[in-house]
């Protein structure tokens, strides 16, 4: 197969296509977005309790988070002047059109949303564009896994906001951090979320993502454009990359391979579990919101469910958060391994997090991914 094709979505034009996921909480800042832009790829920072760092976020998370979008849009765009920058927000996140808003106004290109189906997504967008009074330029892009789902979103959508998506990422049972899809999602797909390794088949997820595919061209014809496809989940060599444009997608979301790099926000300790993980480290845990995510197997994960909790401040992350009933904060727990305190927190990752061997450059890896010498 030739050189890859640019990405194009809409009037954004990434001359690789590779869109880097979002990785919460502060492993895709500023830092990797702007490094993955400039070279030629989609630069995502993730929202979810972006503003971690600030020094109010104890006491006013959302106001922290929200300044804190418009900052490292701000230092990504310095990073890569002429580059794709978008924001990954979670559905699930408590506020959700708030952040949706703010990144609008920040001057976002893109906005990625899962964890949940972003059913309002268009109305939150055009609703930001409005009170600014600016053009609106951000592109949207719902995070499906199934036929099912992408109907869903697709249908709603049309007859909702009389509108289709501007691209459409589908993520697949090997993807990591907070899974965009269910545990039953994936049961109608024959895959057992406790044993991913020997119940997901390649050729049966296959299937269905061509079937995607599919749905989101009737869409695009119906409303005369051109919606990229772009599949995400366990893509983490050029051979992988190759297999998805096969597929006839577009394009591939690439995160766990970025974030063994220089540039990668996360802290040096937690590069280096990735590095030290064996595959079998790697679980499929619960969210304590019921979500399944992947992530490293360390001293934190062992004691889940055996350690009692006691919720000491809520951060305000999660719309659906039983604070009474939670087995630990998810909040307390992405930020204490995004600080570099590697046994107390949640490691997210994807399925292939232990074939990292070393730490790279965003340059080395986008070549990688894309085939370049």
């Amino acid at each position: 197969m030739g050189t890859l094709k640019p990405l194009i979505i809409g009037d954004l034009v990434a001359k690789n296509p590779v869109i880097q996921g979002g990785m919460g909480v502060g492993i895709s800042l500023s830092s990797l977005a702007g490094a993955v832009a400039k070279a030629g790829g989609v630069g995502i920072i993730s929202t979810a309790q972006i503003g971690f760092r600030e020094p109010d976020f104890l006491t006013n998370p959302l106001e922290a988070n929200l300044r804190a979008i418009g900052t490292e849009l701000k230092k990504a765009r310095e990073i890569a002047p002429e580059g794709i920058i978008g924001f990954n927000i979670m559905v699930a996140t408590k506020g959700y059109a708030n952040y949706v808003k703010k990144a609008v106004k920040a001057g976002a290109d893109l906005i990625i949303s899962g964890a949940g189906l972003p059913v309002s997504l268009p109305e939150y967008v055009a609703e930001a564009a409005e009170e600014a009074g600016i053009k609106l330029k951000t592109k949207i892009a719902p995070i499906v896994s199934t036929v099912k789902s992408a109907m869903v979103i697709c249908k709603m959508w049309d007859r909702k906001y009389h509108q289709a998506p501007d691209l459409v990422v589908i993520e697949g049972p090997l993807a990591g951090g907070h899974l965009g899809f269910s545990k039953e999602d994936l049961a109608e797909l024959g895959v057992d979320t406790d044993d991913v390794e020997h119940t997901y088949k390649q050729a049966d997820y296959d299937e269905e993502v061509r079937g995607i595919i599919r749905l989101v061209k009737e869409y695009g014809d119906k409303y005369n454009k051109v919606i990229p496809v772009v599949t995400a989940g366990g893509i983490y060599s050029h051979e992988d990359v190759l297999h998805q444009i096969s597929l006839g997608a577009d394009g591939v979301q690439v995160a766990t391979r970025f974030v063994t790099t220089v540039e990668c926000d996360a802290p040096e300790a937690y590069k280096q579990a990735y590095i030290n993980a064996k595959k079998e480290d790697i679980v499929i845990t619960k969210s304590p919101v019921g979500m399944p995510g992947r992530a490293i197997k360390n001293r934190f994960l062992e004691g889940v469910g055996n350690i009692p909790f006691r919720l000491e401040h809520c951060y305000q992350c999660l719309e659906k958060c039983d604070r009474q009933t939670i087995p630990y904060c998810i909040t307390k727990a992405l930020v204490d391994s995004a600080e570099g305190r590697m046994e107390d927190g949640l490691i997210f990752c994807g399925s292939n997090a232990y074939k990292a061997e070393r730490i790279e450059t965003v340059e080395e890896v986008m070549k990688d991914l894309v085939g370049e010498k």
